[in-house]
């Protein structure tokens, strides 16, 4: 075999590079796969909104079929306002179902006390319908100045959720028009 001084060159170039590497933890021997099995795989797709802004992006919530947990949320890529994209609040909404931190309960903090105390839902439903009764009967205008029916309810003011969509909105204004209130606003127009 003839071996040239450019052949010598080239061949230890190529040993000096192999043990390099070799060296650097660059192993050359055949490997066995590795794979994952994706978590959503077996998840319920469920399209929402997002709850923080009035803008109203489209989001993506996975939830395990055989607990009901949620497991991952993502942006609505068909929605037509983000098309797939989320802020930063939209794309930490995963958090608020599954975070450690975050108050479960109904508390309750009396008048004059400084200690919350722990309720339950249907306690703080039948109080909340009580307080929203007890403003509405203050402040019930039945006729106006001049003697005109109006039957409003001047001690209550309502400003919408960006967060519900048009069917909700309109199920939620007309129980406050039922209750009278005539300043109804929705966050979207602020």
């Amino acid at each position: 075999m003839k071996l040239t001084r450019r052949d010598f060159i080239k061949i230890s170039g190529t040993a000096t590079a192999g043990l390099a590497l070799n060296g650097m933890g660059l192993d050359l021997r055949p490997v066995e796969a590795y794979s994952w099995e994706l978590r959503t795989r077996d998840a319920k797709e469920t399209p929402t909104i997002c709850c923080y802004c009035a803008v109203g992006c489209g989001i993506i919530c996975h939830t395990d079929t055989k607990t009901g947990k949620v497991i991952y949320t993502e942006g609505d890529a068909d929605h037509p306002i983000n098309q797939g994209a989320l802020c930063a609040k939209g794309a930490s909404v995963y958090q608020l179902a599954r975070n450690d931190e975050r108050v479960t309960e109904v508390l309750y903090r009396a008048p004059y006390s400084s200690k919350w105390v722990a309720k339950d839902w249907d306690w703080a439903l039948k109080k909340i319908a009580g307080n929203v009764k007890k403003s509405r009967d203050a402040s019930f205008v039945a006729k106006d100045e001049k003697g005109r029916v109006v039957n409003r309810c001047e001690g209550i003011a309502s400003v919408g959720s960006a967060a519900m969509d048009n069917e909700e909105l309109w199920v939620y204004q007309a129980m406050l028009r039922a209750l009278g209130l005539s300043s109804i606003e929705h966050q979207a127009r602020i």
